[in-house]
């Protein structure tokens, strides 16, 4: 175990988990955790930058989203699960790291800019040193490596600007973390947006198979297609979007394909076979889930488990920055 690079990433626990999700990241975390040691962190102050005055749900997103963890495949016995604001060092260092950091340089941070845009917000300052407490997230457990998205590069720049910050005035503390990008296609919504929960166009792994065929019935295709006989575009269309991703069978989608171009196959019956594919993907994880969801006390103790073995490595890295910044320890 000591020999293994380690691993931090993690989700805001803002409700149960989609199959954007399943594909864009927890079944990237599943392979990671046999080859890393691996840290998934229940980011639930990161929820507060956005969602301050919104609190009341919180308790149970975090079982709903542990949940869907463990029943894809994250293996509370090989990786370690735990919850950030149990743990005071992650905002201890955010502020001793903000102080490595100008105004400037996190206004310049593009999803800053974007979610202050797009959500009409009047940022917090939390909302603006969001970076800093990934980062603090990120070096507290000395993590090599960050799985993320490409939109989440320009968070890890800061990470990685901090900790050469660090080392350099206080000397080689933090190892400066690598991104690892997966190579899977991020998830269209059944409405061709991205797939988000607040859009109400997800399919959840919580979602019954009734509910999950309904929703698939209900998928955009191809505006341009009025007729089943009509040639139709499989390029951007979700439906075949989900088909590349989940089916098994190349040969039965590459003759969906041809036919559907031809226009010799209609929406509802791809749609159709779609679903029953996807229901067999989700049946065994709404199983697990399910047999988690009817003993919460599991859950919870899966989380103070995890959250104890963190605290510990947190406290060992905040002794060794006090250290080296001179600051008392105890």
């Amino acid at each position: 175990m000591e020999n293994q690079k380690q691993i931090l990433t993690g989700h805001r626990p803002t409700g149960p988990r989609h199959i954007g999700h399943l594909v864009g990241t927890l079944n990237y975390w599943k392979q990671l955790q046999e080859t890393h040691r691996c840290f998934f962190l229940i980011a639930d102050l990161h929820v507060l930058t956005t969602d301050y005055s919104r609190t009341g749900q919180i308790q149970q997103h975090i079982i709903e989203m542990v949940a869907d963890w463990i029943a894809v495949g994250i293996d509370p016995q090989k990786s370690t699960i735990l919850l950030q604001s149990a743990i005071p060092e992650h905002a201890l260092l955010c502020t001793l790291l903000s102080m490595l950091v100008t105004v400037s340089r996190l206004q310049r941070v593009p999803t800053y800019k974007e979610q202050v845009a797009q959500l009409n917000l009047k940022p917090s300052l939390g909302l603006l040193t969001y970076p800093v407490l990934q980062a603090a997230d990120i070096l507290l457990y000395r993590a090599h490596y960050v799985p993320v998205g490409e939109d989440q590069l320009p968070h890890l720049e800061v990470t990685r600007e901090l900790a050469r910050r660090f080392n350099q005035l206080f000397g080689n503390t933090f190892p400066e973390p690598q991104a690892l990008l997966s190579d899977q296609p991020r998830l269209p919504g059944i409405d061709n947006r991205t797939m988000h929960t607040s859009y109400g166009n997800a399919i959840f792994l919580r979602d019954s198979a009734d509910t999950t065929r309904q929703k698939v019935m209900q998928m955009y295709t191809d505006p341009t297609r009025i007729r089943a006989t009509d040639p139709g575009h499989v390029e951007n269309n979700p439906v075949f979007v989900y088909l590349d991703v989940f089916s098994a069978d190349r040969a039965e989608v590459e003759d969906f394909k041809k036919r559907y171009r031809a226009g010799k196959v209609g929406d509802v019956e791809v749609k159709a076979r779609l679903a029953e594919i996807l229901n067999d993907v989700l049946a065994p994880i709404r199983q697990k889930r399910s047999e988690l969801m009817a003993n919460h006390d599991q859950i919870q103790e899966i989380i103070r488990t995890g959250t104890e073995i963190a605290r510990k490595e947190a406290h060992l890295t905040m002794s060794q920055v006090k250290e080296a910044m001179g600051l008392l320890s105890r």
